[in-house]
């Protein structure tokens, strides 16, 4: 069994949920985060947390004895990613690089590396399996040279890798900090607090979203599973919605009688993402939380461990 796991990017949404479920389920955790977007609030108190940048030579120490590292510390924002193209490729290039490098010396049996749907941007192929790549924007483009390496290393060095393209992920300690935070989480908190969501665009674009408790079931497979090795799996439900409609969702749940603000479309994103789920179902995974019960478990969330917690401290 591999029981030491180092997760990069552990203090950010996927990863801290990730360590979490880990930790619940006997694995001893080393988290990596240098908290440029994610928060130390995030990072469960049995992570052995360290603060450092994935492009530092620090990194090296503290994969030695590591079992499995799952690389998911990235420049994200697809913004931030469009406004600083070099910085979006330094963290996600030769970060990535630098991760692989120490997982190399320190002979870490299994490396899963978080790759991202924006993948699949200028395809139109519907479910979209994961031989059909056509990254346009610079995140997508950083992510797929992560990749890259990704695919070097393990024919050339024969690193055991896994890479796992997430849809829309959503659900607890998802970063509603963000100034254009996603969907989901930008949502729920401004109709919790009584004011009017942000939609950008005509609302009609669709995203396939996929609950993080549903991603750790697979995380977990793809940690024990031999079958995963060398190959790439999508993340998603298989089901997509339009941003209205998931408005309409929220609004059905929570009835605030708000209506949305129609901002201008922002740049570089896909119109419609919708996952192929063929090979992560072949390894005996399935999604199991339905978009009605994961938004209602995200505003339980939202509303009693954000905003009564800022209600209590201020």
């Amino acid at each position: 069994m591999r029981r030491n796991v180092v997760v990069t990017g552990v203090a950010g949404f996927v990863g801290s949920n990730l360590a979490r479920d880990l930790l619940d389920n006997g694995y001893s955790v080393k988290g990596v985060d240098n908290l440029s977007t994610g928060t130390l609030d995030n990072v469960d108190r049995r992570t052995k947390f360290h603060n450092i940048d994935i492009c530092s030579p620090e990194l090296y120490p503290l994969l030695r004895g590591a079992d499995v590292v799952f690389h998911l510390a990235a420049k994200t924002s697809l913004v931030a990613c469009l406004n600083q193209p070099l910085e979006a490729a330094n963290v996600n290039v030769i970060g990535t690089l630098n991760v692989l490098e120490a997982s190399r010396q320190a002979g870490v049996q299994k490396f899963v590396y978080a790759d991202t749907s924006a993948e699949y941007e200028g395809v139109q192929v519907f479910p979209t399996p994961e031989e059909q790549v056509r990254p346009i924007g610079v995140y997508a483009a950083s992510k797929h040279g992560g990749a890259a390496f990704c695919d070097s290393y393990c024919k050339l060095y024969g690193m055991n890798i896994t890479v796992v393209r997430y849809f829309n992920v959503y659900g607890p300690a998802q970063d509603w900090r963000r100034i254009i935070p996603p969907v989901m989480s930008a949502f729920i908190i401004r109709m919790l607090r009584g004011e009017r969501p942000v939609i950008y665009g005509t609302g009609e674009k669709r995203r396939d979203f996929i609950y993080v408790d549903d991603v750790n079931d697979l995380h977990r497979l793809l940690l024990e599973d031999d079958r995963s090795h060398g190959r790439v799996f999508n993340i998603g439900s298989g089901v997509n919605f339009s941003v209205n409609e998931i408005f309409q969702l929220i609004e059905g749940i929570l009835k605030t009688g708000l209506c949305p603000i129609y901002e201008p479309d922002l740049p570089g994103e896909a119109q419609i993402t919708l996952a192929d789920l063929t090979a992560s179902r072949s390894l005996g995974w399935t999604p199991r939380v339905d978009i009605r019960e994961g938004l209602n478990r995200s505003i339980e969330y939202l509303r009693t461990q954000v905003l009564a917690m800022k209600v209590a401290g201020s």
